[in-house]
């Protein structure tokens, strides 16, 4: 009996939880990189508010309205899409964190079988 109870103590304190301290990604500047389908590195910037982000990728910007749902979760949309695929919110979820990046997912509202992830490292705040 006694080594099961020891047994189940190291179980449960062994189990290794994320670290989610969302709240310090929640504004600041970021930088996303990815892979193009030749395999060139993308790298988007962003910088974002409380409630606003704007992201810089070829030469191009984009703005999206933020609304935090919770301290880890966040609701996009365009601040003026030009299609109806754009006009469609997305919900991003951060689901751990380290010093100074975070690793998310993320889906249009609602779509829960197409589901992304990705890596992002925070700049500066």
């Amino acid at each position: 009996m006694y080594i099961r109870f020891v047994l189940f103590l190291f179980f449960i304190f062994s189990c290794d939880f994320p670290e989610r301290n969302c709240l310090k990604f929640q504004t600041g500047t970021f930088e996303f990189k990815s892979i193009s389908e030749k395999g060139d590195t993308l790298i988007t910037k962003f910088t974002r508010t409380k409630d606003l982000e704007i992201g810089f990728f070829n030469e191009k910007i984009d703005s999206n309205t933020v609304k935090w749902v919770s301290d880890c979760e966040c609701i996009y949309k365009k601040v003026n899409p030009k299609s109806l695929s754009e006009k469609k919110a997305v919900q991003m979820k951060i689901l751990s964190t380290n010093a100074n990046s975070y690793t998310f997912e993320y889906s249009f509202v609602g779509d829960i079988k197409n589901k992304q992830r990705g890596f992002v490292k925070k700049i500066s705040d």
